[in-house]
Protein backbone atom coordinates (compact mmCIF):
# COMPACT_ATOMS: atom_id res chain seq x y z
CA UNK A 1 0.00 0.00 0.00
CA UNK A 2 1.43 3.51 -1.29
CA UNK A 3 2.48 5.76 1.94
CA UNK A 4 0.74 9.77 2.50
CA UNK A 5 2.93 13.04 2.46
CA UNK A 6 1.23 16.13 2.82
CA UNK A 7 0.39 18.28 0.44
CA UNK A 8 0.99 22.00 1.65
CA UNK A 9 4.52 21.22 1.20
CA UNK A 10 3.96 20.34 -2.12
CA UNK A 11 1.96 23.29 -3.47
CA UNK A 12 4.60 25.72 -1.46
CA UNK A 13 7.12 24.17 -3.54
CA UNK A 14 5.84 23.71 -6.62
CA UNK A 15 4.68 27.81 -6.40
CA UNK A 16 7.99 29.60 -5.51
CA UNK A 17 9.53 27.71 -8.55
CA UNK A 18 6.40 28.97 -10.85
CA UNK A 19 6.42 32.49 -9.26
CA UNK A 20 10.56 32.73 -9.66
CA UNK A 21 9.75 31.80 -13.65
CA UNK A 22 7.27 34.81 -13.39
CA UNK A 23 4.08 32.67 -13.86
CA UNK A 24 1.26 34.76 -12.83
CA UNK A 25 -1.36 33.51 -10.27
CA UNK A 26 0.91 30.51 -10.02
CA UNK A 27 -1.31 29.39 -7.06
CA UNK A 28 -4.44 29.52 -8.43
CA UNK A 29 -3.04 27.14 -11.66
CA UNK A 30 -1.75 25.10 -9.33
CA UNK A 31 -4.74 24.20 -7.44
CA UNK A 32 -6.22 22.95 -10.84
CA UNK A 33 -3.23 21.02 -11.65
CA UNK A 34 -3.88 19.04 -8.04
CA UNK A 35 -7.10 18.90 -8.35
CA UNK A 36 -6.47 17.12 -11.61
CA UNK A 37 -3.83 15.01 -10.70
CA UNK A 38 -5.18 14.05 -6.62
CA UNK A 39 -8.68 14.28 -7.48
CA UNK A 40 -9.33 16.63 -4.78
CA UNK A 41 -11.75 19.44 -5.67
CA UNK A 42 -9.97 23.01 -5.84
CA UNK A 43 -12.84 24.29 -2.93
CA UNK A 44 -10.61 21.67 -0.73
CA UNK A 45 -7.19 22.52 -1.74
CA UNK A 46 -7.83 25.89 -1.19
CA UNK A 47 -7.22 24.71 2.38
CA UNK A 48 -4.62 22.18 2.31
CA UNK A 49 -3.05 22.12 5.31
CA UNK A 50 -3.87 18.63 6.79
CA UNK A 51 -4.60 17.59 3.34
CA UNK A 52 -2.43 14.41 2.67
CA UNK A 53 -1.83 12.37 -1.15
CA UNK A 54 -0.60 9.12 -1.69
CA UNK A 55 3.12 8.93 -2.37
CA UNK A 56 2.80 7.18 -5.73
CA UNK A 57 0.53 9.91 -7.14
CA UNK A 58 3.18 13.03 -6.88
CA UNK A 59 4.98 12.00 -9.78
CA UNK A 60 2.06 13.34 -11.98
CA UNK A 61 1.03 16.35 -10.44
CA UNK A 62 5.23 16.96 -10.57
CA UNK A 63 4.83 16.49 -14.17
CA UNK A 64 1.67 18.74 -14.53
CA UNK A 65 3.93 21.16 -13.02
CA UNK A 66 6.76 20.96 -15.03
CA UNK A 67 4.65 21.41 -18.33
CA UNK A 68 3.32 24.57 -16.32
CA UNK A 69 6.74 25.69 -15.43
CA UNK A 70 7.57 25.47 -18.91
CA UNK A 71 4.94 28.21 -19.78
CA UNK A 72 2.40 25.82 -21.11
CA UNK A 73 -0.85 27.20 -20.15
CA UNK A 74 -2.69 25.49 -16.95
CA UNK A 75 -5.64 25.23 -19.96
CA UNK A 76 -3.71 23.28 -22.42
CA UNK A 77 -2.45 20.97 -19.60
CA UNK A 78 -6.30 19.73 -18.15
CA UNK A 79 -7.33 19.80 -22.04
CA UNK A 80 -10.43 22.25 -21.24
CA UNK A 81 -11.79 25.04 -19.51
CA UNK A 82 -15.23 26.98 -18.25
CA UNK A 83 -16.67 29.24 -20.43
CA UNK A 84 -20.47 30.47 -19.14
CA UNK A 85 -20.35 27.83 -17.58
CA UNK A 86 -19.63 25.38 -20.01
CA UNK A 87 -16.97 22.87 -19.88
CA UNK A 88 -15.27 23.13 -23.17
CA UNK A 89 -12.61 20.70 -24.80
CA UNK A 90 -9.51 22.84 -26.96
CA UNK A 91 -7.75 21.73 -29.69
CA UNK A 92 -4.29 22.73 -30.55
CA UNK A 93 -5.63 24.78 -33.29
CA UNK A 94 -8.77 26.40 -30.83
CA UNK A 95 -8.00 29.94 -28.07
CA UNK A 96 -8.50 29.33 -24.87
CA UNK A 97 -11.66 30.83 -24.24
CA UNK A 98 -11.28 33.64 -21.89
CA UNK A 99 -13.55 35.80 -19.73
CA UNK A 100 -13.57 38.58 -22.01
CA UNK A 101 -15.22 36.87 -24.61
CA UNK A 102 -18.38 36.40 -22.35
CA UNK A 103 -18.94 39.99 -22.78
CA UNK A 104 -19.78 39.36 -26.23
CA UNK A 105 -22.29 36.74 -25.30
CA UNK A 106 -23.73 39.23 -22.38
CA UNK A 107 -23.96 41.91 -25.37
CA UNK A 108 -26.11 39.75 -27.62
CA UNK A 109 -28.45 38.88 -25.11
CA UNK A 110 -29.04 42.12 -23.99
CA UNK A 111 -29.75 43.15 -27.60
CA UNK A 112 -31.81 40.41 -28.35
CA UNK A 113 -33.96 39.23 -25.03
CA UNK A 114 -36.13 37.01 -26.36
CA UNK A 115 -34.92 33.88 -25.17
CA UNK A 116 -37.73 31.72 -26.31
CA UNK A 117 -37.60 32.94 -30.02
CA UNK A 118 -35.74 30.92 -32.72
CA UNK A 119 -33.00 32.93 -33.99
CA UNK A 120 -30.50 31.65 -36.40
CA UNK A 121 -27.32 32.51 -35.29
CA UNK A 122 -23.79 32.30 -37.00
CA UNK A 123 -20.38 31.80 -35.18
CA UNK A 124 -17.14 32.81 -37.62
CA UNK A 125 -13.70 31.36 -36.37
CA UNK A 126 -15.59 29.47 -33.59
CA UNK A 127 -12.56 27.83 -32.72
CA UNK A 128 -13.75 25.74 -29.28
CA UNK A 129 -17.70 26.83 -30.30
CA UNK A 130 -17.29 28.96 -27.36
CA UNK A 131 -20.00 31.85 -28.18
CA UNK A 132 -22.46 29.50 -30.15
CA UNK A 133 -22.64 26.93 -27.44
CA UNK A 134 -22.94 29.77 -24.83
CA UNK A 135 -25.63 31.44 -27.06
CA UNK A 136 -27.81 28.36 -27.78
CA UNK A 137 -27.63 27.34 -24.20
CA UNK A 138 -29.18 30.47 -23.53
CA UNK A 139 -31.86 30.40 -26.56
CA UNK A 140 -33.60 26.93 -26.46
CA UNK A 141 -35.11 27.13 -29.81
CA UNK A 142 -32.22 28.48 -31.71
CA UNK A 143 -29.68 27.05 -34.44
CA UNK A 144 -26.35 28.23 -34.94
CA UNK A 145 -23.60 27.47 -37.71
CA UNK A 146 -20.44 27.32 -36.40
CA UNK A 147 -17.36 27.88 -39.23
CA UNK A 148 -13.87 27.74 -38.66
CA UNK A 149 -10.77 27.37 -41.39
CA UNK A 150 -9.42 24.68 -39.11
CA UNK A 151 -10.87 21.63 -39.88
CA UNK A 152 -9.56 20.56 -36.70
CA UNK A 153 -11.45 23.54 -34.55
CA UNK A 154 -14.57 22.28 -36.40
CA UNK A 155 -14.46 18.86 -35.43
CA UNK A 156 -13.59 19.88 -31.74
CA UNK A 157 -16.20 22.75 -31.93
CA UNK A 158 -18.71 19.75 -32.80
CA UNK A 159 -17.57 17.50 -29.87
CA UNK A 160 -18.52 20.25 -28.08
CA UNK A 161 -21.65 20.29 -28.87
CA UNK A 162 -22.72 16.91 -28.30
CA UNK A 163 -21.21 16.35 -24.93
CA UNK A 164 -23.21 19.51 -24.07
CA UNK A 165 -26.16 18.02 -25.80
CA UNK A 166 -26.29 20.89 -28.51
CA UNK A 167 -25.51 19.31 -30.95
CA UNK A 168 -29.01 19.17 -32.93
CA UNK A 169 -29.07 22.55 -32.68
CA UNK A 170 -25.86 23.55 -34.17
CA UNK A 171 -23.95 22.60 -37.22
CA UNK A 172 -19.90 23.57 -37.63
CA UNK A 173 -18.15 23.75 -41.02
CA UNK A 174 -14.23 24.39 -41.74
CA UNK A 175 -13.65 26.89 -44.33
CA UNK A 176 -12.83 30.43 -45.14
CA UNK A 177 -15.13 32.76 -43.41
CA UNK A 178 -18.34 33.17 -44.92
CA UNK A 179 -17.14 30.66 -48.03
CA UNK A 180 -19.31 27.74 -46.99
CA UNK A 181 -22.29 29.64 -45.76
CA UNK A 182 -25.76 30.37 -47.36
CA UNK A 183 -28.61 31.90 -46.06
CA UNK A 184 -29.55 34.76 -43.63
CA UNK A 185 -28.89 35.08 -40.05
CA UNK A 186 -30.65 36.40 -37.13
CA UNK A 187 -27.14 37.23 -35.38
CA UNK A 188 -23.68 37.26 -36.25
CA UNK A 189 -21.08 37.23 -33.79
CA UNK A 190 -17.21 36.52 -34.76
CA UNK A 191 -13.82 37.09 -31.90
CA UNK A 192 -11.64 36.96 -35.25
CA UNK A 193 -7.77 37.67 -35.32
CA UNK A 194 -6.77 40.83 -33.73
CA UNK A 195 -3.50 41.10 -32.87
CA UNK A 196 -0.75 43.23 -35.09
CA UNK A 197 1.30 40.25 -36.64
CA UNK A 198 4.35 41.82 -35.45
CA UNK A 199 3.31 42.12 -31.35
CA UNK A 200 2.74 38.63 -31.36
CA UNK A 201 6.14 37.49 -30.68
CA UNK A 202 6.04 40.01 -27.88
CA UNK A 203 3.12 38.37 -26.11
CA UNK A 204 3.48 36.53 -22.84
CA UNK A 205 4.78 33.31 -24.04
CA UNK A 206 1.54 31.04 -22.80
CA UNK A 207 0.32 32.89 -25.66
CA UNK A 208 2.96 33.30 -28.39
CA UNK A 209 4.19 30.11 -28.12
CA UNK A 210 0.78 27.66 -27.11
CA UNK A 211 -2.28 29.36 -28.81
CA UNK A 212 -2.67 28.67 -33.08
CA UNK A 213 -0.66 31.43 -34.24
CA UNK A 214 -3.62 32.02 -36.90
CA UNK A 215 -6.19 32.54 -34.49
CA UNK A 216 -4.49 35.67 -33.39
CA UNK A 217 -2.66 37.18 -36.55
CA UNK A 218 -5.03 40.21 -37.71
CA UNK A 219 -2.60 41.81 -40.08
CA UNK A 220 -0.19 44.87 -39.95
CA UNK A 221 -2.52 46.99 -37.56
CA UNK A 222 -4.97 44.15 -36.18
CA UNK A 223 -8.05 45.21 -38.14
CA UNK A 224 -7.66 42.87 -41.90
CA UNK A 225 -10.43 40.55 -40.17
CA UNK A 226 -12.97 43.24 -39.69
CA UNK A 227 -11.80 44.75 -43.30
CA UNK A 228 -13.29 41.75 -44.85
CA UNK A 229 -16.02 40.95 -42.97
CA UNK A 230 -17.92 44.26 -42.53
CA UNK A 231 -18.02 43.65 -46.36
CA UNK A 232 -19.49 40.42 -46.84
CA UNK A 233 -21.76 39.90 -43.71
CA UNK A 234 -24.33 42.21 -44.43
CA UNK A 235 -25.85 40.64 -46.94
CA UNK A 236 -25.88 37.28 -44.49
CA UNK A 237 -27.60 39.73 -42.11
CA UNK A 238 -31.72 39.51 -42.29
CA UNK A 239 -33.30 43.27 -41.99
CA UNK A 240 -32.93 44.27 -38.07
CA UNK A 241 -30.00 41.39 -37.86
CA UNK A 242 -27.35 42.06 -35.52
CA UNK A 243 -23.23 41.74 -35.64
CA UNK A 244 -21.23 41.56 -32.59
CA UNK A 245 -17.81 41.39 -32.75
CA UNK A 246 -15.02 40.71 -30.17
CA UNK A 247 -11.99 43.08 -30.25
CA UNK A 248 -8.65 44.41 -28.93
CA UNK A 249 -9.21 46.93 -26.19
CA UNK A 250 -7.87 49.56 -28.54
CA UNK A 251 -9.72 49.08 -30.92
CA UNK A 252 -13.11 49.86 -30.06
CA UNK A 253 -13.51 53.65 -32.48
CA UNK A 254 -11.72 51.52 -35.30
CA UNK A 255 -14.18 48.50 -35.48
CA UNK A 256 -17.31 51.11 -34.99
CA UNK A 257 -16.25 52.79 -37.45
CA UNK A 258 -15.67 50.12 -40.03
CA UNK A 259 -19.50 48.89 -38.97
CA UNK A 260 -20.54 52.68 -39.35
CA UNK A 261 -19.09 52.91 -42.88
CA UNK A 262 -20.61 49.53 -44.09
CA UNK A 263 -23.88 51.30 -43.14
CA UNK A 264 -24.88 49.54 -39.90
CA UNK A 265 -27.42 51.38 -37.62
CA UNK A 266 -27.15 51.50 -33.56
CA UNK A 267 -23.40 51.31 -34.16
CA UNK A 268 -22.31 50.83 -29.74
CA UNK A 269 -19.24 50.09 -28.38
CA UNK A 270 -19.28 47.29 -24.81
CA UNK A 271 -17.19 47.32 -21.75
CA UNK A 272 -15.44 44.27 -20.39
CA UNK A 273 -15.44 43.88 -16.86
CA UNK A 274 -11.95 45.53 -16.67
CA UNK A 275 -13.68 48.69 -17.58
CA UNK A 276 -11.70 48.07 -21.44
CA UNK A 277 -13.66 48.11 -25.09
CA UNK A 278 -13.97 45.28 -25.93
CA UNK A 279 -17.47 44.41 -27.97
CA UNK A 280 -19.01 46.50 -31.27
CA UNK A 281 -22.25 45.53 -32.08
CA UNK A 282 -24.41 47.22 -34.86
CA UNK A 283 -27.66 46.26 -36.87
CA UNK A 284 -28.69 46.11 -40.59
CA UNK A 285 -31.16 48.49 -41.21
CA UNK A 286 -34.24 47.80 -43.80
CA UNK A 287 -33.07 48.02 -47.30
CA UNK A 288 -29.32 47.82 -46.88
CA UNK A 289 -27.30 47.58 -50.24
CA UNK A 290 -24.80 45.38 -49.29
CA UNK A 291 -22.67 42.61 -51.17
Amino acid sequence: MSGLIALSPLLRAAEERLTALGVEDARLDLLYLAERAFAIPVGRLRRADGVQVPVDTVASFQALVDRRAAREPVQRILGDWEFWGLTLALGPETLIPRPDTETLVEAVLKARPDRARPWRILDLGTGTGAILLALLSEYRQAFGVGVDLSPDAAAVAAGNARSLRLADRASFLAGSWVDAVAGRFDIIVSNPPYIPDADIAGLAPEVARFEPWRALAGGADGLDPYRHLVRVLPALLCDGGLIGFEHGADQGLAVAGLLRDTGLAGVSTIRDLGGRDRVALGQRPAGLRAG
